[in-house]
């Protein structure tokens, strides 16, 4: 069956810092003509770090549209036209205070896919030496480290809520 929507006409509604909101026109797979909201983003990364001794970096921070402190992995935006790991690389030091001897991709997430474009790119981090944190200017968090079985089971208590925090994890523990 074909499945593919093709744009007709795209328009921007907003231009930000962060993200583009723009309405596309499709037309569908039967001709019919329907429109698409669509938020553009270019993307981020998450960092599952992980200690020698099992315990993964979990920091804790305010996040407005929820209006609750929660936990992620940390994380950040990318850049435009920079590489994923070298974002993870930055941001788990700006974040963590942490440098990772090893790195390695566990893979693409689509938070969002029924109208935004970002891709978080998730990596985990091992060897791990700590050093100061260094963070982003009106960015206020704290950092914990927490053994990773507790970490899983703050995921399925609910008290993890974050998607790329709780995908990191299944992929470590596979």
């Amino acid at each position: 069956m074909d499945m593919i929507e093709k744009t007709v006409l795209s328009e921007y509604k907003f231009n930000g810092r962060i993200i583009n909101t723009r309405v596309d026109t499709v037309e569908l797979p039967d001709g019919r003509l329907s429109e698409r909201e669509i938020v553009e983003h270019h993307g981020g990364v998450g960092i599952l770090a992980v200690t020698a001794d099992d315990k993964v970096a979990l920091v804790r921070q305010y996040r407005h549209p929820y209006g609750e402190i929660i936990y992620e992995i940390p994380a950040g935006k990318l850049e435009l036209g920079e590489e994923p790991v070298e974002c993870a690389k930055r941001e788990l030091y700006e974040e963590s205070g942490f440098h990772a001897d090893s790195w390695q991709c566990l893979g693409e997430v689509y938070p969002t896919p029924g109208y935004c474009s970002e891709v978080i790119h998730v990596f985990r981090a091992t060897g791990l030496h700590s050093g100061e944190n260094r963070l982003d200017d009106g960015e206020f968090l704290e950092c914990e480290l927490v053994p990773l079985e507790t970490a899983v089971q703050m995921v399925m208590s609910g008290q993890i809520k974050d998607a790329k925090t709780q995908i990191a994890l299944l992929k470590h523990i596979r």
